[in-house]
């Protein structure tokens, strides 16, 4: 589950992680009383969307006055912001976030996520402050910091004063980002977050360390335990089938292609989509239905690919491992004789029970092409595309 930037800064605040002082709004008028409040003559007027890049995209501007406050605000807010991120499609700005504006001596990058190479979380950082991490990591490798966390003993101060001298910071500024990075840290576990992200994180000219950006992401599977988090989520930065899905337990991510997928299994999926593009075709979705797959989740999925109007073939590829083949061909059967499927269906069904579950499709009278293998299964469905 992803927040925005000025819900991050509440959560930073709460463990004491220093941000700069500031109040989102929601209107004109509120953003020129939050500057007001905040103080000062310099302010930075943000726009509040799930996405990066929003300073190249116009959504980050600095006020030094409050008519400019006025005037960056009214110019945001109702706009649509197109970044990398976002697609062309953009997203629509609700929110902005007023803060104080700083005298910045240096913009430095930390963040800390789980490596899934070693299995355990990993602190990051980079001199390369305010620049995309991907970018960092793909052009300039050498300048990421790594320092592995052991999950018995958690993050320790002889790693986070150790990443603090390599950003190449000296005196009282090491104890300061020492401090952040364990503070930041104890962000990262309590709140069962799946990344806490700071780009960039500055050193001020009067000796500061401050949190500039922030960005958390959460964990789903934990999101359970933390209630006032949930409440954080907003359902207008997110895309409508994958709510639906989320209502119905169906893990459901929009891409886009043209093969609509329904899949059980993470890696079953991410293998049929891979297989599909091997194919020449393009995947539309990953849609995990998960192990007990059933007449209800299969016409919920159904409703689901088919509400995207990119999709022009479906292809469906169950393992019965848990759950027995000729119990999901019936589920497919039955679904499609509750949904209007106005697409070519390709099936593919293997595992416990697979044969008798051919026979029941077979004998379904139902027009859909059951292929033998993942690889005729992707073949089947990417040649009815190109022949439409």
């Amino acid at each position: 589950m992803k927040i925005h930037e000025y819900q991050a800064k509440r959560i930073l605040k709460e463990f004491n992680v220093p941000s700069p002082k500031g109040y989102f709004a929601k209107s004109v008028k509120g953003s020129v009383k939050s500057a007001e409040k905040i103080g000062g003559n310099v302010w930075v007027v943000k726009a509040q969307i799930h996405a990066g890049g929003r300073g190249k995209a116009g959504g980050v501007k600095i006020a030094k006055s409050l008519s400019e406050v006025e005037k960056f605000a009214s110019s945001m807010l109702g706009s649509t912001l197109v970044t990398l991120q976002t697609g062309a499609e953009g997203r629509k700005v609700k929110t902005i976030l007023i803060e104080q504006g700083l005298n910045i001596e240096k913009e430095f990058y930390v963040g800390i996520t789980l490596d899934r190479s070693v299995s355990k979380n990993v602190l990051m950082a980079s001199t390369e402050g305010g620049v995309e991490i991907e970018k960092v990591a793909s052009e300039t490798p050498e300048l990421i910091i790594k320092e592995i966390i052991e999950p018995s003993l958690g993050l320790r101060e002889f790693q986070s004063r150790k990443v603090a001298f390599a950003m190449g910071l000296t005196g009282n500024q090491v104890k300061g980002a020492s401090d952040f990075l364990m503070r930041l840290y104890e962000v990262y576990i309590k709140t069962d977050a799946s990344i806490a992200e700071i780009n960039p994180l500055v050193l001020t000219k009067e000796g500061e360390i401050l949190a500039l950006d922030a960005k958390i992401n959460f964990d789903d599977n934990a999101i359970f335990r933390h209630p006032e988090i949930y409440k954080l989520r907003d359902f207008n930065e997110e895309e409508p089938l994958e709510i639906e899905a989320s209502k119905n337990k169906l893990n459901y991510i929009k891409l886009d292609g043209n093969v609509g997928c329904m899949v059980n299994g993470a890696g079953l999926a991410m293998a049929s989509m891979d297989i599909i593009k091997l194919s020449g075709g393009e995947p539309a979705n990953f849609l995990d239905v998960g192990g007990g797959a059933n007449k209800t989740t299969v016409a919920n999925g159904f409703k689901i690919i088919l509400s995207d109007p990119n999709v022009e073939a479906m292809l469906i590829n169950i393992f019965g491992g848990i759950v027995r083949c000729d119990r999901v061909a019936q589920g497919i059967i039955d679904a499609i004789n509750e949904v209007h499927i106005n697409v070519p269906v390709v099936i593919r069904l293997e595992g416990t029970n697979a044969e008798e579950a051919k026979i029941l499709l077979k004998n379904s009278g139902l027009n859909f092409s059951v292929a033998s293998t993942l690889h005729d299964a992707a073949e089947k469905v990417t040649s009815i595309i190109s022949s439409n």
